[in-house]
């Protein structure tokens, strides 16, 4: 059958924008850059703080070789892998100090922060030595610094990280619980002091998570994996009370591979 000059006319307009828009297409995809370097951020909880077999070049970072990004890092072999958690670290300190490495071809960036911010070691420590009010009174303090104050400063990191890795998938995890209430402790603090402390792990990570979400990311929780596994449950998977005392309250390498690990490969 023999077309009409307008039906060859037009086929062969529109054969032309679809293969000029193919065209485009593919060469603005040959334009992006391939993002696969994998970012790990935070504070001890990422850094492996409790987990040993620590990197000496990191010094104070106490960056280790049992914690969670370092572990995920050796099973999957991403394109790059920079390691910036540190001990101690705040939300300023991720701002100032840790951001370095990202850039357009990171492809997954990991992150916990906020439990120093929220005077995480103070609170510890004075529930630990100075008996149950002053304990309660530390942990309200804490959870009112969460609600009110700890937002606005995630907000601060994490547009700080999309604006420098615009094409990574982030990984925001949580923190355990402490403690398993009327659990095999015989000693140590009251239940009602113990079930503060997790009420506040329960606040910092429904903020976290919230300030994630809001942000286009992932949130990772642990409270699950380390069910069973709090202190006082007999199998543990976080430090108590230690020397040296930085390690207290802290992840035990089991705590990285069994309670981090698997919910961050996840969400990765």
């Amino acid at each position: 059958m023999r077309l009409s000059r307008f039906a060859v006319l037009t086929s062969a307009f529109f054969v032309t924008t679809a293969l000029a828009l193919t065209g485009a297409s593919a060469a603005a995809s040959a334009q992006l850059p391939t993002a696969t370097g994998y970012v790990a951020l935070g504070d001890s909880y990422s850094s492996g703080v409790g987990a040993g077999s620590y990197d000496t070049a990191s010094g104070s970072c106490k960056r280790s070789t049992k914690s969670y990004p370092a572990l995920w890092n050796a099973a999957h072999g991403p394109s790059s892998f920079a390691f910036t958690a540190c001990s101690g670290a705040r939300t300023g300190d991720v701002v100032s100090g840790q951001l370095g490495p990202l850039n357009a071809s990171t492809g997954l960036v990991s992150i916990t922060i906020g439990g120093n911010d929220a005077g995480f070691a103070d609170t510890m420590t004075t529930c630990a030595l100075q008996g149950e009010s002053a304990c309660l009174s530390r942990v309200a303090q804490a959870r009112t610094y969460i609600d009110n104050t700890l937002p606005g400063r995630l907000d601060t990191v994490y547009g700080a990280i999309a604006q420098k890795a615009p094409n990574a998938r982030v990984v925001v995890l949580g923190y355990p619980r402490f403690y398993k209430i009327g659990g095999s402790c015989l000693a140590g603090l009251s239940d009602k002091s113990r079930a503060a402390i997790n009420a506040a792990a329960d606040d910092i990570n429904g903020v976290t998570a919230k300030r994630a979400a809001d942000h286009g990311f992932s949130f990772a929780d642990v409270t699950t994996t380390f069910t069973g596994h709090e202190l006082c449950s007999g199998s543990a998977w976080l430090h108590s009370v230690t020397y040296p005392v930085d390690e207290s309250y802290h992840p035990t390498s089991a705590g990285q591979s069994g309670g981090y690990l698997p919910v961050f490969a996840s969400a990765a």
